[in-house]
């Protein structure tokens, strides 16, 4: 169990992480406006832009990521409505964990009281890679609050991932050199253009030590708890696990759920196909939005 929080390794840890931070930071595309939210797990650090009476969308970025992670998409996202994208508590970024995240329901929690932080009764929820974990565990935890749910590469979070995989991740972390963080991206999600400011920002958070649990598949009655409209996405070739497998959880136990899996995409095929992907996402979140 979990019983302390994350930090940098030291001082110097987290300056370089904040210089990169700032680095990325100029590549959003769009005006934006900063707020941090008082959780009970620590203050998170949100994102927002765009405009609009629709119900507002969060994103939940994935591992070693920030809200920074959107900036190639977020602009299509905003077209219609405000975007929120927070720095996920426990994990590097401008968040700061206060209190332990010991169980994976923390996240859930944590995502409710985002919510109420923000002034947002309902949300549609994007979250990718280990964010549509988090996604998945505020949906068991507060369906009432989601418009609906899109989990993007959640492969993790219905299937066990592919051994190989961990073992490339843990060989780069391990070895954290620009050249092998170029080699896991370019294997791990081919067609992916990753900016040299992204790869910065990810090689900076090797050296935050995270102290929360990992992404693990939630049990079947997880998944029932999700009564959200669920839509999954998978890239057909993505090496994390098999998309297939992860598909029949969701279509099996999620109650109102669909599933698309992209022919040609890997793990990051929101941005290697985001002219297929995008508007499979924005049909299905306007679809539940109110008339």
């Amino acid at each position: 169990m979990t019983t302390s929080v994350g930090a940098f390794r030291d001082d110097a840890a987290r300056l370089a992480y904040e210089r990169a931070y700032v680095d990325l930071a100029a590549r959003w595309p769009l005006p934006f406006t900063e707020t941090v939210v008082s959780t009970s797990f620590g203050p998170t650090h949100v994102r927002t832009s765009g405009t609009g009476e629709r119900i507002p969308l969060v994103l939940l970025h994935g591992l070693n990521g920030t809200g920074l992670s959107w900036h190639a998409v977020v602009a299509r996202l905003a077209e219609d409505r405000v975007v929120h994208a927070p720095d996920v508590v426990g994990t590097a970024g401008r968040s700061v964990q206060t209190a332990p995240l010991a169980r994976p329901a923390d996240y859930g929690a944590w995502g409710a009281q985002l919510l109420d932080g923000l002034g947002v009764e309902r949300a549609h929820v994007l979250g990718y890679s280990e964010g549509a974990w988090f996604a998945a565990l505020l949906g068991g935890r507060a369906p009432e609050r989601l418009a609906s749910l899109v989990l993007g590469e959640g492969v993790s979070t219905l299937v066990r991932p592919s051994p190989k995989v961990l073992a490339r991740m843990v060989g780069t972390a391990l070895f954290p050199t620009r050249r092998a963080f170029a080699r896991l991206d370019s294997w791990l999600s081919p067609g992916v253009d990753v900016t040299d400011e992204d790869r910065e920002l990810a090689r900076a958070a090797m050296r935050f030590r995270r102290r929360t649990p990992w992404p693990s598949p939630l049990d079947d009655a997880g998944l029932a708890a999700i009564t959200t409209p669920t839509l999954a996405f998978f890239g057909a070739e993505t090496r994390l696990g098999d998309p297939r497998a992860a598909a029949r959880r969701v279509l099996d136990h999620v109650p109102d759920a669909e599933v698309e899996i992209v022919a040609g995409g890997g793990h990051g095929v929101l941005w290697q196909l985001p002219e297929r992907v995008l508007p499979v996402v924005q049909e299905f979140v306007r679809r539940h939005d109110p008339d």
